[in-house]
């Protein structure tokens, strides 16, 4: 092992970097240049497509958010923020009331950092639905480092899951207050979810969501663990980095799916 200008150990080379280190993208070189372009063609559409939902004026929108889809979104949020009530804080506030509370105000939290504390008034559906499409745009300067939720529709449904989770819920329109549904037929289902570089597989959707809050898909397929080292991981980013605790039955499909698809093997890592 080499040592650095620092005296300290540097890994060796190729060796996987620690997962609490979020790792540069990979950038994957297509020599076939149709697929390449094909690429480019697919991304203008769904660029298109995100700019189409924007335009749909915001009230239409969260008057259309299903709480029901909502819940299967916050799984991302849940790596740093509780919802139940009387649930403690973590890395973030507990967001039981969020919709309609004064910004920087949870009780007993005192993380906030000055940028938030300064943003000011109030979380309506509205400005929840602005501040979760580019969290660091809106507030310049707080640790809250999360890219944002492009997809207009997730994001309503977002906001009507943390409407829900409130003493007193707003109706956000249809008469559908808290995200209940007033029709009877159910909520069209969401879209499936990008799994990037996770393999489809039992589990997929929970471990992408709760594992890529904080870390590249690349750190987590590199780790090569077995079922209980992948435990152990979990537990020692509750310990050591506060990381809110993955409830029961998610952290048994997480550490199965990891196991099953990332373990020594390392079966799926991507090599290109």
């Amino acid at each position: 092992m080499r040592r650095n200008r620092n005296g300290g150990a540097r890994p060796a080379r190729g060796a996987p970097p620690p997962l609490g280190r979020r790792a540069a993208p990979p950038c994957p070189l297509y020599p076939d240049v149709r697929r390449g372009l094909s690429l480019v063609v697919l991304g203008l559409a769904l660029a298109g497509a995100a700019t189409a939902a924007d335009e749909v004026p915001v009230k239409e929108r969260l008057a259309d958010g299903s709480a029901e889809r909502g819940r299967a979104a916050f799984l991302v949020c849940r790596a740093c923020h509780t919802i139940d009530q009387g649930a403690a804080h973590t890395i973030g506030p507990n967001l039981w009331g969020v919709v309609g509370r004064e910004v920087a105000s949870a009780e007993g939290y005192d993380r906030y950092t000055p940028a938030m504390s300064s943003y000011g008034g109030v979380w309506s559906p509205e400005r929840l639905d602005r501040y979760l499409r580019e969290p660091m745009a809106q507030v310049e300067g707080t640790t809250m480092v999360f890219p944002g939720v492009a997809d207009a529709r997730e994001r309503a449904d977002l906001v009507a899951w943390l409407n829900r989770n409130s003493p007193a819920p707003l109706d956000l329109g249809g008469g559908r207050a808290g995200g209940t549904q007033a029709r009877t037929e159910a909520s069209p289902p969401a879209p499936p979810r990008d799994l990037g570089l996770f393999v489809a597989g039992e589990g997929a959707v929970e471990t992408h969501a709760y594992c890529t809050a904080c870390h590249s898909e690349r750190i987590v397929a590199q780790q090569g663990l077995a079922r209980s080292g992948w435990d152990e991981l979990l537990a020692q980013m509750v310990e050591e980095h506060e990381m809110t605790p993955i409830e029961e039955p998610d952290r048994a499909r997480v550490l199965d799916y990891l196991a099953a698809h990332y373990g020594p093997e390392r079966p799926n890592f991507p090599r290109h």
